[in-house]
């Protein structure tokens, strides 16, 4: 896989502050945006600096992103974060879609301020002072955790229990980041659709003082599947016909995630054309229905059997498909 250096796309050094990333960005935006660049490869440069800036410009991600590509690199194999890498990490406050200049929580900080709390440092002295005066712990309720996860189409249909592993960069007691990882049972309700939220209550940031611990929060994404695309709770599925199937109609099998059914075809189906099968989607109230893009796969002529087949076809049913160009034969 390619190698992605964020830095070197965004041409900043490692330890580039956030203005310096800023003004990288919209220098490299205004040369490469597909609306006034002349570049060739305009689209796709402008993606990845998208995508560079998406992660150096959050600074929970670009934690994440330096520590990731630190403990692969000592490995001696190199980094390459795949597309979606930052799927199965915990960070705090929700990251899907928001604004890039939203105005997040600064997590290193507030990490390195908690770690400074442990070691008995000066963290929030103001707070600190209240507590001692008054002999009771100030109690405060742990911080909500998000991530995103990938199931399967299967597991959204049919509902799941899965064990899954968590990564999050938290600071040690020396003060520094350090990757941590742990493992959770969840359960995926039957029907959950793409971007929808699973709450596991407690699963949070631990609470100070004897609050009690945020929740944790994942984000539903479907792993790419071989045979269905998805919009919302509907499916589609492409078909395939052989050529008589198409013309003379007839019924078929055809698969659904509950099992094969048999399909009526219309005689004179042509390929492109669509059928619904109502209730065949999703699982939800209502059901998401499954449509099938019909096509039409020839056979090969690959035998003498099979040539003269078409042959026969070619004098049994003469026609010109190219008539509508003005082309006699």
């Amino acid at each position: 896989m390619e190698f992605k250096d964020y830095y070197k796309i965004l041409d900043v050094p490692r330890d580039a502050s956030e203005e310096a990333v800023r003004k990288a960005y919209r220098k490299l935006a205004r040369k490469y945006h597909p609306d006034v660049s002349k570049e060739a490869d305009a689209q796709e440069r402008m993606r990845e600096i998208n995508e560079a800036n998406d992660v150096l410009r959050d600074k929970e991600k670009r934690a994440a992103y330096d520590q990731l590509a630190a403990e692969v690199s000592a490995g001696g194999n190199g980094f390459a974060p795949p597309p979606g890498w930052d799927r199965g990490f915990e960070f705090t406050g929700s990251h899907g879609g928001a604004p890039q200049d939203a105005d997040f929580q600064d997590f290193l900080s507030a990490l390195f301020a908690d770690a400074a709390r442990r070691r008995g440092g000066s963290g929030h002295p103001q707070g600190q002072a209240q507590g001692r005066a008054q002999g009771t712990p100030h109690r405060m309720r742990g911080e909500d955790h998000h991530a995103e996860i990938e199931i399967s189409l299967e597991d959204s249909f049919r509902g799941a229990t899965r064990e899954l592993t968590l990564r999050s960069v938290q600071i040690n007691a020396e003060g520094r980041p350090q990757m941590v990882s742990r493992t959770l049972s969840v359960k995926i309700p039957a029907g959950i659709r793409e971007g929808q939220m699973i709450r596991l209550a407690g699963q949070g940031m631990a609470g100070e003082g004897g609050g009690e611990s945020g929740d944790l929060f994942l984000t539903v994404h479907f792993a790419p599947h071989p045979r269905y695309k998805v919009d919302g709770r509907d499916l589609t599925l492409h078909l395939p016909l052989a050529p008589w199937e198409a013309a003379l109609g007839g019924k078929v099998n055809a698969p659904t995630l509950a099992g094969e059914v048999e399909v009526n075809i219309p005689p004179g189906s042509k390929p492109g054309g669509k059928l619904r099968l109502r209730g065949k989607g999703l699982p939800g109230d209502p059901p998401g229905d499954l449509y099938l893009v019909l096509e039409v796969a020839w056979p090969q002529a690959d035998s003498d059997a099979a040539r003269a087949a078409y042959r026969q076809l070619a004098e049994a049913a003469p026609f010109n498909p190219r008539r509508h160009l003005g082309v006699q034969s």
